[in-house]
């Protein structure tokens, strides 16, 4: 029998690195398998150079996907056009809700006997549950993160297969002392991390505000140590957004100290996302800002989202608020300084917070397996499925 041939399509930072760990699963697993793939820097650190630039779908929130309309559409029939040429016998396609389904749909109308998989679905328990049944029309397969999205899909006879959560699955343990030692901060100083977003919307509406928040912390204690980790896609349009950070803290675009600098901070400030589930893995407190376009935020709370809260570890924890949010019209620079200046005030109240991220940490561990591992057997099942 030929060897297996899989295609990955990644659009965004975080489903470009999944997709590369899968990979790097894939080819231990297989190593004839031929693998090609659309996506960003993390699949071309691993030999697959993309086709198609996808850089951007780095877009944020419902109002900003309609204006970049013209490119997902764009980009999805380049995209299909050249995975049809590839022949595969599976694609994966990962994260990116709306982008990926109309790859899918153009792919299945054209080439119906390739295997379609989507690898992590639409958060569909806690809005727009509806995506459940467009889903199950459109793909073979998904690779899902949490149980709770199981019962979803089960009416409507999708094959799913719970992965776990890859934060969790790719935990590395930081080096604080050794982040610390790197950057000249004294072991006995406290250390404020601010993680200001992955998106060019994130660095516009929500770093302004952890900006100012870090400006009230640095006032009340000018012997605070402040670092600043732009994701590495947004860190030229952070420094050039906010020019003068540089003058008051410290800039760091260095991804492989990404862990070292969590495990060194004595609390985070971050922008709402994957960031959150890996600060609680290095074990580090941690406060929440997100705003997203009022349109966006409208059309979600009145029509769409069904939970309180929006960070995963809140979700978990019955929707209660375990990580502070501050969102939206909450979003104020005095009220998110004027928490973490209790906190670093009071170890007690820091100790206590890690106390109860701990808990919500447990609950969003699933299996002993990681997430790349049991998502690369899928995908290789199912590419064996097709041949045969």
């Amino acid at each position: 029998m030929s060897k297996p041939r899989i295609y990955m399509v990644a659009a965004e930072p975080s489903g470009d690195l999944l997709a590369k760990e899968v990979v790097q699963k894939i080819r231990l697993d297989s190593p004839e398998a031929h693998i090609s793939g659309i996506g960003g820097r993390e699949l071309k650190s691993v030999g697959i150079d993309s086709p198609v630039d996808v850089s951007p779908l780095s877009i944020l929130g419902f109002f900003e996907g309609i204006k970049a309309y013209g490119d997902v559409v764009r980009l999805a029939d380049e995209a299909a056009a050249e995975i049809i040429k590839d022949t595969p016998d599976v694609v994966v396609l990962v994260d990116s809700w709306g982008f990926m389904l109309r790859v899918a749909q153009r792919v299945r109308a054209q080439a119906p006997d390739i295997r379609l998989v989507k690898l992590v679905g639409p958060q569909v328990w806690a809005t727009r549950s509806g995506r459940a049944k467009t889903l199950a029309s459109t793909v073979d397969h998904l690779l899902c993160i949490h149980d709770l999205e199981v019962p979803f899909y089960e009416p409507f006879g999708l094959k799913t297969t719970v992965i776990g959560n890859p934060a969790i699955s790719r935990h590395v343990e930081g080096n604080g002392q050794r982040f610390r030692e790197a950057n000249g901060i004294p072991g006995d100083r406290q250390l404020v991390l601010v993680l200001p977003g992955s998106r060019p919307s994130e660095i516009k509406r929500v770093a302004p505000a952890l900006v100012n928040a870090a400006q009230h912390l640095k006032r009340d204690n000018p012997e605070l140590s402040l670092v600043f980790m732009p994701a590495e896609n947004v860190s030229k349009y952070f420094k050039s957004s906010y020019s003068d950070v540089g003058d008051w803290a410290l800039i760091s675009d260095d991804a492989e100290s990404r862990y070292d600098a969590m495990a060194a901070a004595d609390l985070a400030l971050a922008c709402s996302g994957t960031v959150t589930t890996e600060l609680a893995m290095q074990d580090t407190p941690m406060i929440v800002a997100y705003r997203t376009g009022w349109i966006t935020w409208a059309l979600a709370r009145g029509l769409l989202y069904k939970k309180t809260h929006i960070s995963l570890l809140n979700i978990v924890s019955d929707d209660q608020e375990i990580i502070p949010e501050f969102v939206q019209t909450r979003q104020k620079p005095e009220l998110i300084a004027s928490l973490a200046q209790q906190w670093l005030r009071d170890p007690k109240l820091l100790a206590s917070q890690l106390a109860r991220q701990r808990v919500a940490l447990e609950k969003m561990k699933e299996g002993e397996r990681d997430a790349s591992e049991i998502a690369a057997s899928v995908i290789l099942e199912e590419a064996h499925l097709r041949r045969s």
